[in-house]
């Protein structure tokens, strides 16, 4: 089986070691609210932490995907994320990017002006027919994640008759439409939280070693989430051990990519598997992303 690489802005990124991934949400009723960051001071404090804690990637959200948030304009989206990506670009120029939307001209905006390195869309070009077309000819990473409905709709669409069967159906169906299109990297994330029951997630994540039938990047992304305090009680803020368990895990079967809150114990975790099997090279993931090419 092939190394697993991506071209991150113009660099072969090895995923031999796992990238972290972190959460920055311009957003006022994101789930977790000590993600949100809404003012200048802020948004610099959050990116300038998660590169200090090694984060390789800073994944950018203007709209959130919780059962019960609400509706956000395509405007005021653009507005949110823009608002973020000029603080970024100014203040940390040279920063991957991840902007996390399911509409297809945010996503080519974002791409095309502000230079985001990265689609992440949690519809997989369900919620706007338009995403694949148009996310082909930016020649960037396409993060495409496994959900049923709506973020408002989600928690009705979770009736499967073989969870794992009818996942791994839909992402081999769009895997291949985008690999037509020329999309070359294709980031699998199988959707924790999105339209599946607490037992429904475990399930996933027991079988998640399964995804290494496609060969590609795999995100988990199980941040904090409600699989985690409506299993052992308490609130997000409460979620932090849960979450580094889990991680652990799915690190260990097969994850190339974890999208967290909590930068510094995801990149912890990273060392401390890869340590059980090969010593750590000494360049870290941050420095991976912004040496260019020779």
């Amino acid at each position: 089986m092939a190394h697993k690489t991506l071209n991150i802005k113009g660099n072969l990124v090895s995923l031999d070691i796992p990238l972290v991934m972190g959460i920055l949400n311009v957003t006022p009723d994101s789930f977790y609210s000590a993600s949100r960051k809404q003012t200048e001071a802020a948004v610099e404090e959050r990116v300038q932490a998660i590169l200090e804690e090694d984060g390789a990637i800073v994944d950018l959200g203007g709209y959130s995907s919780r059962p019960d948030a609400a509706e956000v304009s395509p405007e005021e989206e653009m507005k949110r994320l823009a608002f973020a990506l000029d603080i970024i670009n100014r203040q940390f120029p040279g920063t991957a990017v991840s902007v996390d939307t399911f509409r297809a001209e945010t996503a080519r905006r974002c791409v095309e002006d502000y230079g985001a390195a990265i689609v992440n869309d949690i519809s997989g070009g369900e919620i706007d027919p338009a995403m694949f077309d148009t996310v082909a000819p930016l020649h960037v990473p396409y993060i495409l994640m496994h959900m049923r409905g709506t973020p408002q709709t989600m928690p009705q669409h979770t009736d499967y008759t073989d969870m794992m069967d009818e996942i791994m159906l839909y992402l081999a169906e769009k895997v291949r439409r985008l690999h037509l299109l020329g999309v070359n990297d294709v980031i699998l994330d199988p959707g924790f939280g999105f339209s599946k029951t607490t037992d429904q997630n475990y399930e996933l994540m027991s079988r998640l070693n399964e995804f290494a039938l496609f060969d590609l990047p795999l995100l988990a992304g199980i941040s904090r989430k409600s699989m985690i305090y409506r299993f052992l009680g308490g609130s997000p803020a409460e979620s932090l051990n849960g979450t580094a368990v889990l991680n652990t895990f799915a690190l260990l079967n097969g994850a190339d990519i974890l999208r967290v809150h909590d930068v510094k114990e995801a990149v912890e975790a990273v060392k401390i598997v890869k340590k059980l099997t090969v010593s750590l090279p000494t360049t870290s993931n941050s420095q991976r992303l912004l040496t260019p090419n020779s």
